[in-house]
């Protein structure tokens, strides 16, 4: 899978979870099978842009940013990102090829002329004796071969596989990995669907500001992290969240942020503590406007405050 196809995912799953549908159920609501959900839910294939498109349309969630990772994964995923095609690949030079990323030069084939045996005596011997003994000697060389590309082979599989860092893409042959990939101090400042923290998070707590504008404070457990994201915004509106150490903030920039879901960085939560989200309109006369939660405390919040 390429990076953005794993935020796709990611954040489809995110999505499903919200809705609370079984596949069975969320099959009966769109166009695709409860195998297809499965397939593109865990990232075995990529998704069509419809369906893309109706679990946005189940879940009440505005399309456009999950269209957008759509466009990027979907790029990706059918090379349209690499531009042209790749330039043919000339034929290996055995003597010159480059030693792999594994650090095991390349196993050759090629055997080359068979080596020249010592001069014997001739004798007479019956032709098919002959080429017996040289059938003899090509099973012998095909043994060597076998054992050398074999034992290589097994060099190979025995080496320890590394896990990709926290910075780092997943490439396409990476396998997909649904577990968190920090925790704690590790997710500050860390994009939650970057991060694998935004499937199924804890809604610590809702508010509606006085603009209309939607604001949710999130905790995964798992990720020891906690983030704000809002909706329904104007381009200029921001929220910022902290959980006693630093701020992180976020600002609705064009029409495609107006149109979905904008988040913070991450920051660490501790169990027990508490997380503060500030709202403030783009208007300049508008007030600033916060509420707290406190982490496992889902579905509970605290009335606004001032600055």
């Amino acid at each position: 899978m390429t990076a953005a196809h794993t935020r796709l995912t990611a954040a489809l799953r995110e999505l499903r979870s919200r809705t609370g549908l079984s596949l069975a159920a969320l099959a009966e609501r769109t166009p695709y099978s409860k195998s297809s959900w499965e397939r593109y839910l865990n990232g075995k294939a990529m998704p069509p842009r419809q369906a893309v498109r109706g679990l946005c349309r189940v879940a009440g969630e505005p399309k456009g940013r999950l269209l957008a990772l759509w466009e990027l994964a979907e790029s990706e995923w059918s090379g349209r990102a690499a531009g042209l095609g790749p330039a043919p690949v000339p034929r290996p030079d055995p003597d010159s090829a480059p030693v792999p990323a594994t650090g095991f030069p390349p196993v050759s084939f090629h055997a080359g002329p068979l080596p020249k045996l010592p001069e014997q005596p001739r004798r007479s011997l019956p032709a098919g004796r002959s080429r017996g003994r040289w059938g003899r000697l090509l099973v012998v060389l095909a043994s060597v071969y076998t054992v050398i590309a074999g034992g290589a082979a097994l060099t190979l599989m025995l080496l320890p596989h590394r896990t990709p860092g926290p910075h780092e893409p997943l490439s396409s042959a990476s396998s997909y990995v649904l577990t968190p990939r920090c925790h704690g101090v590790t997710c500050e400042g860390r994009d939650p669907i970057r991060m694998v923290c935004g499937i199924a998070p804890d809604n610590l707590a809702s508010y509606r500001t006085a603009t209309g504008a939607q604001v949710e404070l999130r905790y995964n457990e798992r990720c020891g992290a906690g983030w704000a994201r809002m909706w329904g915004t104007r381009i200029g509106d921001r929220v910022d969240v902290t959980a006693g150490g630093p701020t992180h903030e976020v600002r609705t920039r064009d029409t495609v942020d107006a149109e979905t879901h904008v988040y913070t960085a991450m920051t660490a939560v501790c169990p027990g503590s508490t997380l503060r989200a500030c709202f403030r309109p783009a208007a300049a006369d508008g007030e600033r406007e916060c509420f707290e939660a406190g982490a496992g405390a889902a579905g509970t919040s605290r009335p606004p405050r001032g600055p």
